[in-house]
């Protein structure tokens, strides 16, 4: 476990250094933490690996100031536990279900009950500035269009291999144009 929480913290810091992130960005998380575990995607869920990736993630994200959007699993088809502030500023649709265990996957179980005002959006409308993919639960459908993965040393943590992305502006034009 001590080594699972360096590896999430190096990686962590790894991608905000990268990303640049502003504040009220949205970075998007999505996890399973029956990877983690080494077992088969939704077998084996586990809270206390839920608590233990988003206590320090919750804390770089208020210090930053990002907007946090923590996948739902595909039995929510992938909504989104967020701040209910943070769906006001981007216009996000609010869905009525609360994840739990078993409907929802762990992190987001965990999530939303660490949140102060939490809700449950469908969709970010492709405005995520940032991801973290653990385990392979696809986050890419709530990034901006053109997605860039950060490589940094941490490729897994526990058993589950992990994508780290930002985004960036779209290059439009051609030969001639000027970035």
């Amino acid at each position: 476990m001590d080594q699972m929480i360096l590896q999430w913290n190096e990686g962590l810091n790894a991608l905000l250094d990268v990303a640049q992130l502003g504040p009220h960005d949205l970075m998007v998380v999505g996890g399973s933490t029956s990877e983690v575990l080494g077992k088969k995607i939704g077998t084996a869920s586990s809270e206390e690996i839920a608590q233990t990736l988003l206590t320090p993630l919750f804390r770089l994200a208020k210090e930053r100031q990002l907007d946090l959007a923590i996948q739902c699993c595909e039995h929510l088809n992938r909504a989104l536990v967020v701040e209910r502030e943070a769906a006001k500023r981007w216009g996000l649709e609010i869905v009525q279900v609360k994840p739990v265990l078993h409907a929802g996957g762990a992190l987001a179980t965990v999530a939303y009950s660490m949140m102060e005002q939490p809700v449950v959006v469908d969709s970010l409308r492709h405005q995520g500035s940032a991801g973290i993919d653990i385990g392979n639960v696809l986050i890419g459908m709530h990034l901006r269009p053109v997605v860039v993965p950060v490589r940094t040393t941490v490729r897994t943590i526990g058993e589950a291999t992990i994508v780290f992305a930002r985004t960036r502006p779209r290059y439009i034009g051609g030969p001639r144009a000027e970035y």
